[in-house]
């Protein structure tokens, strides 16, 4: 039977951002140096196929410190984690380590810095997200306020309108956050910003690419996990560029065939925690059912990356 033709467009970059790699890596190290098991806080990244690999190298995963025994190691992901928790395996005399993503440390950073120069954090992100909850426990209750989208910027009580600042989780939507950040400054004229944008280059990088391939695809299919904030954004963007159907799958066994009957063209990306093996997979899956021709549509290089923690280089 004769295949029908599809375009592939393959967006770059796509996948693994030099966080996730040091997150990985950390792991990987610490079990090399200590042994199994060492316990992580929260998934290392939110990616089950990578998890599942860890968890196979005798990780154990929990959510809370208190389910890890005290005489082995602990890791916090890469999302970050509110001081508490740090604070707490200390109290415990815990070896741990912290594979938070130095540019989610740059923005707990930025909040402790304008904290101690008297103003109230106004944080641009999603409830619940780990790193949202990491962000905000920097500082102490009510320090740190949450707005999702700009209608939530006319509810906000805040303590002196001159005296604020704003923040953002670094896996946003670059568009959506424009708008929210525009309904601050037209609410708190005199609201203080980052010095340069909170949100990550890898994000930006890869909803650049997604909106650059956007026009010329009838379907998106973004590589990722649904707890995946940076993934579900991929998403969002393909839909808002003018592509008409986007799907979010974990792997080529999650494909929805059906919705895609009748494409000819289609733009492939990955969430920053989802590794290039689950991208191949996906590639060869097309190949089995269509005559395909793939076309890298590159719009950044990215050549980032990230020292792991002193801890792992010194010997055990």
């Amino acid at each position: 039977m004769t295949k029908a033709p599809l375009t592939l467009y393959l967006a770059a970059p796509r996948g693994f951002c030099a966080g996730v790699v040091r997150a990985i890596k950390i792991v990987e190290m610490a079990l090399e140096k200590w042994g199994a098991p060492v316990y992580v806080r929260h998934e290392i990244v939110h990616n089950k196929f990578v998890v599942d690999g860890l968890r196979e190298q005798g990780a154990v995963f929990v959510e809370e410190l208190d389910e890890c025994p005290p005489d082995r190691p602990v890791i916090f992901s890469a999302h970050g984690v509110p001081k508490a928790v740090p604070a707490a395996a200390e109290a415990r005399n815990m070896i741990y380590v912290d594979a938070t993503c130095p540019l989610v440390s740059k923005v707990h950073i930025e909040a402790e810095r304008h904290h101690e120069n008297g103003l109230q954090m106004i944080m641009i992100g999603h409830a619940g997200h780990p790193e949202t909850v990491g962000t905000m426990g920097q500082l102490p209750e009510g320090e740190v306020l949450l707005v999702e989208e700009p209608d939530d910027v006319a509810r906000l009580e805040v303590r002196d309108p001159d005296k604020l600042a704003y923040i953002t989780q670094t896996t946003l939507s670059i568009d959506d956050t424009a708008n929210v950040v525009a309904a601050l400054k037209a609410r708190f004229p005199a609201i203080v910003g980052p010095h340069k944008e909170d949100i990550c280059y890898a994000t930006t990088n890869r909803q650049h690419a997604v909106k650059e391939m956007a026009p010329n695809c009838d379907a998106i299919l973004v590589i990722g996990a649904p707890n995946s904030s940076n993934s579900k954004r991929l998403v969002e963007v393909g839909a808002a560029a003018g592509c008409k159907y986007s799907q979010l799958v974990q792997r080529a066994a999650d494909i929805d065939w059906r919705a895609l009957e009748g494409i000819r063209s289609i733009g492939l990306t990955a969430g920053a925690s989802a590794p290039e093996v689950l991208i191949n997979e996906v590639v060869d899956a097309f190949r089995d059912r269509y005559e395909v021709t793939v076309e890298q549509v590159e719009t950044a290089q990215e050549n980032v990356e990230f020292k792991v923690p002193r801890v792992l280089r010194v010997p055990a």
